[in-house]
């Protein structure tokens, strides 16, 4: 399992994939290119405050949407704006440790459970398109600094690439997505689409940066044998 960090020479090669996803995640996606359209993370909704004001203005926030949610238990909206606000003050938990990594707490953690819980609820019930601002931070919050959940980071970043225009930056983040996740033949299909939309001048960097990342996953003791579906904003092809 790529995720036992128990087995000895492991820790080092997973440390290495998360602290590249972490700060592609969050620094924006800048090396490939993607936008920072992730409004809704604790600095926009927080700026200027002091810490104990920003959590009583998130545990309002928290108490406002759940009482929408009582009141309207079907209504996915209701559901996607009480995600936002516990992922809002699950980042209040956030601290730093002595190496500069940012980490939550177990107060931070709490919160994040919270939120994939309501992000559950929301996703089910929502029968249109998934917000994908959301769907950004979700899967932000399903890595290994959060809640350790690869598979449902991958499933959240698919959300997003399906909302986008093809870049080579989404693909190359889905295919780091599922190579953390060992699903390696989806991380190989984005990876491919990720080398055909780059800059052919940049697409030998792309390619062997991806591939150092799949040579790591594997030599983890990932097994990488299941199938995938590949999301494109046209549509989805499915692996066998």
């Amino acid at each position: 399992m790529l995720f036992d960090l128990r087995a000895s020479g492991r820790r080092r090669t997973i440390k290495v994939i998360y602290v590249f996803l972490a700060l592609l995640l969050g620094g924006g996606l800048i090396f490939f290119g993607i936008g920072g359209a992730t409004n809704g993370g604790l600095l926009d909704a927080f700026k200027g405050g002091s810490s104990t004001s920003a959590e009583k203005v998130a545990q309002k926030k928290i108490d406002s949407a759940v009482k929408v949610v009582h009141l309207r238990p079907q209504d996915p909206e209701a559901w996607r704006a009480l995600t936002k606000a516990q992922y809002q003050m699950a980042g209040l938990g956030q601290t730093t440790d002595a190496s500069g990594n940012s980490t939550y707490t177990s107060k931070g953690i709490l919160h994040l459970r919270q939120a994939a819980g309501s992000w559950d609820h929301y996703v089910s019930l929502e029968k249109g398109q998934v917000d994908p601002t959301l769907a950004t931070l979700m899967t932000q919050a399903f890595l290994p600094v959060g809640l350790n959940k690869p598979d449902e980071a991958l499933k959240a970043w698919q959300i997003v690439v399906d909302s986008r225009p093809p870049s080579t930056g989404l693909y190359a983040q889905l295919a780091q997505l599922a190579y953390a996740a060992s699903n390696i033949r989806l991380g190989d299909l984005a990876a491919q689409k990720a080398v055909s939309l780059a800059p052919k001048n940049e697409r030998k960097s792309v390619k062997d940066q991806l591939n150092a990342l799949k040579t790591q996953v594997q030599g983890s003791g990932s097994q990488g044998g299941g199938s995938g579906t590949l999301t494109t904003p046209s549509g989805t092809g499915t692996t066998g």
